[in-house]
């Protein structure tokens, strides 16, 4: 590469950063249009930015490092702290839509815990758990058949994941999948801090006749590292009173049954 080709791909990126700096995310697509330059020119830019710790690579895109850095991933343990009697009245409004004989699929975390906590009603269930301590909850109910699918354990959400847990998902067919989330943008869809645990979650989805998403409405407009499923994929939202109308008013235009607890 000659001097004036290296200066142009130095103050390329520069620029790319401040974009970056400026928005908190950015796109190939919409870099490639700004710069007049190939997708894949972008993509080899992005790639030597990520290297240096300086961006960090996202589904068609890039996240900004600071922007990044705020998505901590707690424990189990700190996010049961937080808005409890919300993810009560959520747990009380899923139970609703639940009937005895289901076939259901309760993800890791603490909005489907509370909801593993309220099922004393029911009679006849069959439950699929890939968490832990959810399983500990649902042993105390005596007429209900429990699987796990095995695989690595992740001690801070409790959660079986890898590619065992993804196999034998694949074995199971549900009714219906609660499904907690850590980020749902309604322009994007659902996501997650952790790679695995969506992945995981993707399969959950893929194998459920109907996807019901319970998150408090902290989880709107927060998008998190790793990609779960776009809007298309789910068929109920139930949240609390905080969800803003224009998220609310996105949902139902993509046909999602929206219920407020």
């Amino acid at each position: 590469m000659d001097r004036s080709s290296n200066k142009s791909t130095v103050t390329r990126r520069a620029k790319i950063l401040e974009e970056l700096d400026a928005k908190g995310q950015v796109t190939v697509s919409e870099l490639s249009t700004k710069f007049n330059i190939s997708a894949v020119t972008i993509r080899n830019d992005l790639a030597h930015l990520e290297k240096q710790n300086m961006l960090i690579r996202a589904r068609g895109g890039a996240i900004k490092v600071k922007f990044y850095r705020m998505e901590i991933d707690p424990s189990i343990s700190d996010k049961q702290k937080e808005f409890l009697k919300e993810k009560q009245r959520i747990a009380k409004a899923a139970i609703k839509l639940i009937e005895d004989g289901d076939t259901i699929v309760l993800d890791s975390g603490t909005t489907t815990t509370e909801i593993a906590k309220s099922l004393e009603q029911f009679n006849n269930l069959t439950i699929i758990t890939n968490a832990l301590n959810i399983a500990s909850i649902l042993s105390e109910y005596e007429n209900f058949n429990i699987f796990m699918p095995g695989g690595v354990l992740r001690k801070r959400s409790l959660s079986l994941v890898g590619a065992l847990a993804g196999e034998n998902f694949k074995k199971f067919y549900c009714d219906k999948l609660f499904l907690g989330v850590d980020g749902f943008d309604t322009l994007h869809g659902l996501s997650t801090p952790n790679s695995e645990e969506a992945h995981v979650n993707s399969i959950m989805i893929g194998i459920s006749k109907k996807v019901i998403v319970v998150t408090d409405s902290r989880k709107f407009l927060r998008r998190r590292f790793a990609f779960i499923a776009p809007l298309s994929k789910i068929h109920t939202v139930i949240t609390d009173s905080g969800i803003s109308e224009e998220d609310k008013a996105r949902l139902k235009n993509h046909g999602i049954e929206v219920i407020i607890a």
